[in-house]
């Protein structure tokens, strides 16, 4: 490979989702193609192959046998009052009408034609605190999470990679884009400290965003909403997605737009097993426990609970003096409703185990605590508030936590309860009696459980942090996902997909997403600018 230029019809610059669904269209359609990703084959799918598989869709064959009423009109109405999607800004908005009309039949049937499954029950996330959010559930569970996906496609390219028609190159990472005669014509990096090249009739950037570099990230940080940013960070995303592609593209004249929205997740913690440097989990936050403050002190303007609304929590959180919190709850809560998101710590999804899936369901997740009490090191235990309070200030190394006033906040909370449904005024409880209506979230979702319940002892407190995960915006997309320039204009044989472009064009959720858009958007990105390629739009 040293000094070698690898030609080929397309050039694919990343081997996650996007990348291999844009390859797969091409490869299928009789193109060859070039991948090049920055990884190791390993981790071929790049941050989708250890995801958890949510999928946004629009009344599909699932809504329906739940009995869910969705329509098209309903969840654009949900997608741009959620995002404060802008009408004026065209691209963004163009996508988010072409991903709301499509996603079912572009991206659930494609994917399901691959093998993919889907879990009957619809969950049920980002109903909105003060701007309402998904209206119904939409959020589709792959069976087999992000994983099953990679694992129904990797097959399908090799097949094309043994018959000559695919080159894939790992550890392959792109520094820059090739032009000649003002068309981009191809790539160029380095494999082990030895030089390559890339060229095609047409370019595709599907190399994700910045959400792994967190240098990229306290650049564009909004310091003006949340001050500086968490000092540190965890990584919910992959080292790869360092934004590099995205500069070589604006040096280019690409649009780079709305990059300053990034999608994080307040319930971030460390693995203890890292897989890369500061590399962290993102806990899905149980409804019962109290978040607090770094001072031990619950949010209280409002509560905050989980699966709400995302970018609320993150706001509350980094607009505190430390920008961290804690989960605090008892055994029996952590029990019923702790889980993580991702592949790893979901074993009976990914390996598609129904039963499993289901006692998991009804018994609760004990085992699965036990293992992050042991080894979590966000994790502390104690068996009264004076014990749990000195532990959290030792794991931070603070005095922060006034034992006094935890308890003063605990106690509150669990005196609402006591009074009984008829005169409970706490919009937590409010909340959590709302969530128990939906048969998904009342099997995961405890029955107005007090704190200081001796029979549900020991008490649990997770410190959590800011994690990122995804960027919103990106390069500019047009509706064939070209890269336009700041003018508006196509780049000549330039495409960009996935996370690259913001999902399309530049950013199709605006400020928030109704979740399961991501994986959905690299599906549909990808088809999109392989059917555009196929057409010969854009390439010359």
């Amino acid at each position: 490979m040293a000094g070698n230029t690898n030609e080929a019809e397309v050039v694919v610059i990343g081997g996650g989702l996007a990348g291999m669904v844009t390859a797969l269209e091409l490869l299928d359609a009789g193109k060859r193609v070039v991948m090049l990703d920055a990884s190791t084959r390993a981790r071929f799918g790049g941050l989708a192959l250890w995801s958890f598989g949510g999928m946004f869709f629009v009344d599909s064959p699932e809504q329906r046998k739940n009995g869910i009423k969705d329509s098209v009109d309903l969840a654009m109405s949900d997608w741009v009052r959620y995002g404060e999607l802008d009408p004026a800004d065209i691209w963004p908005y163009r996508w988010a009408e072409a991903y709301v009309n499509r996603c079912t039949e572009e991206v659930r049937d494609w994917l399901s034609a691959r093998d993919v499954s889907f879990f009957r029950a619809v969950n049920w996330t980002e109903r909105g605190y003060y701007v309402p959010g998904n209206s119904v559930p939409r959020f589709h569970i792959v069976w087999g999470t992000g994983e099953g996906i990679i694992l129904a496609l990797i097959p399908r390219l090799e097949a094309h990679e043994r018959a000559g028609r695919l080159q894939i190159h790992f550890n392959h990472r792109v520094d820059g884009l090739t032009q000649a005669a003002g068309r981009v014509v191809g790539c160029h990096g380095t494999n082990s400290g030895k030089a390559f090249e890339a060229r095609g009739d047409a370019i595709v950037i599907a190399a994700g965003g910045i959400a792994g570099n967190h240098d990229k990230v306290r650049e564009i940080w909004p310091r003006d909403q949340w001050g500086d940013p968490p000092e540190p960070m965890l990584n919910g995303s992959i080292p790869e997605a360092d934004g590099r592609l995205l500069d070589r593209a604006e040096e280019l004249g690409a649009n780079i737009t709305h990059l300053e929205k990034m999608w994080n997740y307040a319930a971030g913690i460390r693995h203890w097993a890292p897989e890369f440097p500061n590399y962290g989990l993102s806990l899905v936050p149980g409804k019962s426990a109290l978040w607090m403050n770094y001072q031990g002190r619950r949010f209280v303007d409002p509560p905050l609970v989980g699966s709400y609304d995302t970018l609320l929590l993150v706001d509350q959180i980094c607009r505190e003096k430390k920008k961290y919190s804690w989960l605090v709850m008892n055994r029996k809560i952590a029990d019923k409703e702790f889980a993580v998101s991702g592949a790893e710590f979901n074993a009976a999804v990914r390996e598609k185990k129904l039963l499993a899936f289901v006692l998991r369901l009804l018994k609760g997740n004990g085992e699965q605590v036990q293992e992050f009490i042991d080894h979590c090191p966000d994790f502390v235990t104690a068996n009264s508030v004076a014990e749990l309070a000195g532990k959290m200030n030792a794991l931070t190394g603070t005095d922060d936590v006034d034992a006094a006033l935890l308890e003063r906040d605990i106690g509150a909370y669990d005196a609402n309860i006591a009074r009984g449904r008829k005169f409970q005024n706490d919009d937590q409880l409010r909340r959590i009696a709302h969530v128990r209506q939906y048969l998904g979230d009342r099997l995961r979702t405890c029955n107005m459980q007090p704190i200081l319940d001796p029979n549900a002892m020991p008490l649990v407190a997770i410190r959590t942090q800011i994690l990122t995960r995804k960027s919103l915006g990106g390069i500019q997309v047009d509706l064939d996902a070209k890269v336009l320039d700041k003018a508006g204009n196509p780049i000549s044989n330039l495409f960009a997909v996935g996370e690259a472009c913001g999902f399309g064009g530049g950013g199709m959720h605006g400020k928030r997403a109704l979740e399961g858009t991501f994986l959905g958007g690299c599906v549909y990105s990808g088809r999109v600018a392989a059917r555009a390629i196929q057409r010969g739009q854009g390439v010359r």
